[in-house]
């Protein structure tokens, strides 16, 4: 096991030449360099903002969204089937024309009786708008806040305004407590999500989205260990920047606020693409890769560190194409000459969202298969472009 802790903490992966963990221990002054150890204090401040969020929901957002007019009430329940529950449970959850032929001459249904079932089935498994409104509410009430503290506390630190600062005498740069307390609510709060998971909304891209929030932990981790905090509160912040806006969208789809909908989107879109397309290249990558170069120069774990942030930037680009995309359908499906623009049948969460017309399962009576055939979602009538209401 000491061999194994010897190899993992190696010195001339995690440091520069010459550098050493002794270098990096508590001085007698009171001078703290971040620690290992310290990421662990981020757990049990995870399960207090689990807990805050429960209370949160239950007497904060849930009133809210009853007085803009959400309904308590979930989905209508199928009435009791066994042949068709064995169905739906072992064999299909959209069963095709021909299947729903045979059920219909042994159950002695209608075709159209038998869809309404199974849409009724399928609804009840899904987490009403009021579940949906609240969890949004929380995550966007917590991204405000993030956002607010990070610009907050950056405001007053010299590497904001001059980047080069992340690496005047690195890595023997003290922690400071504003750093420190910024990391450990960044970090406990995806560790929340991440537990949060399991009890959460069931969505199609779970696994997606755990691999995601288990990839931040580890980057945000990364980056304490070796003392790149400095940059990586710059990170922090610049990702923080559009979240807020994309939940303050979905409370006003929810809510059925159509038109603030359609403006928070929009507005989502712009600081996305802006920060993560300009900004994040322009600044984070050109300090991290060529300012660092300049006054540290490279070592493994810089290596490791530019590569993870460009594989990043990859994915920022493909998030961006998706949204534009999203944004492009919705300006052309807008009224000509009216000036209104509708993204809501776009960008629904079809993640969750529960199917609300009987329209697209009654044309497969009329030969039409594609929509369980072809791999297109459709919601409210109108074709969706998978979960592009995913959260990065």
């Amino acid at each position: 096991m000491a061999a194994l802790s010897a190899w993992f903490w190696n010195e001339r992966f995690w440091l520069p030449q010459n550098v050493t963990w002794a270098d990096l221990a508590d001085t007698e002054s009171g001078e703290q360099y971040p620690q290992a150890g310290h990421i662990l204090s981020a757990l049990p401040v995870a399960l207090g903002i689990f807990a805050v969020r429960l209370l949160f929901e239950r007497f904060i957002a849930k009133p809210c969204a009853l007085r803009v007019g959400i309904q308590s009430s979930g989905p209508r329940r199928a009435q009791p089937n066994a042949i068709l529950e064995k169905v739906f449970v072992s064999i299909t959850k959209c069963p095709d024309g021909k299947r729903l032929e045979g059920l219909s001459k042994q159950l002695d249904w209608d075709a159209r009786k038998i869809q309404r079932w199974f849409r009724h089935r399928r609804n009840q498994d899904k987490p009403s708008t009021l579940t949906k409104f609240c969890e949004s509410m929380w995550r966007f009430t917590f991204y405000l806040y993030i956002f607010s503290y990070g610009i907050r506390f950056l405001w007053s630190t010299p590497w904001f305004w001059d980047t080069r600062q992340c690496w005047y005498n690195y890595p023997y740069q003290p922690l400071t407590s504003g750093v420190y307390y910024y990391y450990i609510k960044e970090l406990a709060f995806y560790w929340s999500l991440m537990f949060s998971q399991f009890t959460d909304i069931k969505r199609k891209d779970f696994l997606i989205m755990f691999i995601h929030h288990l990839a931040t932990v580890g980057l945000i981790s990364f980056s304490y260990v070796n003392n790149m905090v400095r940059v990586g509160t710059l990170v922090m912040c610049l990702h923080d920047a559009s979240d807020f806006l994309l939940e303050a969208a979905k409370l006003t789809n929810y809510a059925k606020f159509q038109r603030l909908c359609d403006s928070f989107f929009m507005f989502f879109a712009l600081v996305f693409v802006t920060t993560r397309l300009i900004i994040f290249p322009l600044w984070i990558l050109n300090t991290t890769m060529f300012e660092s170069w300049e006054l540290i120069g490279p070592y493994p774990s810089w290596w490791l560190f530019n590569g993870l942030l460009l594989v990043l930037q990859i994915l920022h680009i493909i998030w961006s194409y998706l949204i534009l995309h999203i944004a492009y359908k919705a300006l052309i499906r807008g009224k000509v000459g009216t000036g209104k623009y509708h993204p809501l049948p776009v960008l629904k969460d079809d993640r969750s969202d529960v199917e609300s017309s009987s329209e697209e399962e009654d044309t497969a009576l009329n030969g039409t298969k594609a929509i369980h055939n072809n791999g297109a979602n459709r919601v409210n009538g109108h074709t969706t472009s998978t979960s592009q209401w995913a959260e990065e």
